[in-house]
């Protein structure tokens, strides 16, 4: 049966395991003050209207609500969904889109163990955190919550709530790297230095020698997504991901996810499948999503039979190219801030990991237990600097 959590403001239970029972499904009436908890699909469906309101100040894909329905059919059916929302649905004024961790003994950010990219809460402002800050305070639940963006008022929020009633603890995370586009950018080799232009040069005349070049930036048709999604797939397991074993194309789980959200934003028009043809060939792949004034890469992956052409920088080029001359202001790359990106970019978005443990046995454990887990770490790290 479908149901939802709805109770008011200050009646939160103290404890909440996530094997419990919600309340009857009349309970979804509650005034505008209340928080509700969302452990269905069915009830994450009926959010959609007032999440994605909530949503489009953001422009980041993580944030839709169609990212999360995609997260929790594939990854949280299984009883962990735990979305919390303050305000009435559909008129809800903050979110926190959250599932119980793997070992069900606290709490996180839906999708981040899966996929490792950035979420945060939604609000229709920061003061509306406040009542939904203080409800996960009354859950007296340890909260993990990995790549939020450092900017996000929800870690000033869950400080305030935690006061008196826990410990939070904030710490740098990996942040994401990005581009602030503007029109110098309809060009992007003059943003490059000379040696890096001279690279793309050589790398065009390499690839021509073996056909003629083509770049596709595709909105596919819900009729058309299923073979470009596929081509997709399979250009990224030519690359090293598939002798590693991180292609889609290997795992079958993120792959019916990223065929559940391609559907989701493929209808919506913000899906954006985008190839490099050397000769006919897919050599190179990226997939995107273009929203408000957002171009956001999803996932990327090139060929190894064209490695000695430098497909995926060819694409990268092109598609910057696109997004400028589409009047985008920013392309974020998501993922890792890693070297190959600071070819692009030195602008990074920091992120920062949260823990918050409350006074309970259940947040000295975990207390406990990522303590021990930052000692072994440690310990790893020395380990490995020290000569044998």
């Amino acid at each position: 049966m479908n149901r939802m959590e709805a109770v008011g403001s200050g009646s939160l239970p103290s404890e909440a395991p996530p094997e419990r029972e919600g309340s009857p499904a009349g309970a979804q009436t509650a005034a505008a003050g209340a928080v509700s908890i969302i452990r269905t699909l069915g009830e994450l469906e009926r959010l959609a209207e007032g999440w994605e309101a909530l949503a489009a100040r953001s422009g980041l894909p993580m944030q839709d609500h169609a990212w999360t329905m995609a997260i929790a059919s594939t990854f949280a059916a299984d009883g962990r969904l735990h979305i919390v929302a303050a305000g009435a649905p559909p008129d809800v004024t903050a979110i926190a889109p959250l599932a119980w961790s793997r070992c069900g003994g606290s709490l996180e950010l839906i999708g981040v163990h899966e996929l490792g990219e950035p979420m945060d809460f939604l609000y229709a402002d920061p003061s509306a955190l406040a009542p939904l800050a203080a409800a996960l305070a009354r859950l007296r639940r340890p909260l993990r919550l990995t790549r939020l963006p450092a900017a996000s008022p929800a870690i000033a929020a869950l400080r305030r709530a935690y006061r008196g009633q826990g410990v939070v603890i904030d710490n740098p995370a990996e942040g994401w790297p990005w581009i602030p586009l503007d029109a110098g950018w309809r060009e992007p080799e003059a943003q490059l230095n000379s040696g890096r232009r001279s690279d793309l040069r050589r790398a065009r005349r390499i690839a021509e020698k073996t056909g003629p070049l083509a770049t596709e930036v595709v909105s596919p048709t819900p009729d058309a997504l299923a073979p470009l999604l596929d081509e997709a797939m399979r250009v990224e397991a030519a690359s090293w991901k598939g002798s590693a074993g991180t292609a889609l194309a290997e795992d079958p789980e993120r792959a019916a996810f990223f065929r559940r959200y391609a559907a989701a934003a493929c209808r919506k028009g913000t899906l954006r499948l985008c190839f490099l043809r050397i000769g006919g060939q897919a050599a190179a792949m990226q997939i995107a999503i273009a929203s408000g004034d957002r171009f956001s890469l999803l996932k990327i992956g090139y060929d190894q039979a064209f490695a000695r052409c430098s497909p995926g920088s060819l694409l990268m080029c092109e598609t910057i190219r696109y997004a400028a001359a589409h009047g985008v202001r920013s392309y974020e790359f998501l993922g890792a801030n890693e070297t190959w990106t600071h070819v692009w970019t030195q602008y990074v978005q920091p992120c920062a990991s949260l823990r918050a443990y409350p006074v309970s046995l259940r947040g000295i454990a975990a207390v406990a237990k990522d303590t021990g887990r930052f000692a072994r770490g440690r310990l790893g790290r020395l380990l490995r600097r020290t000569p044998g």
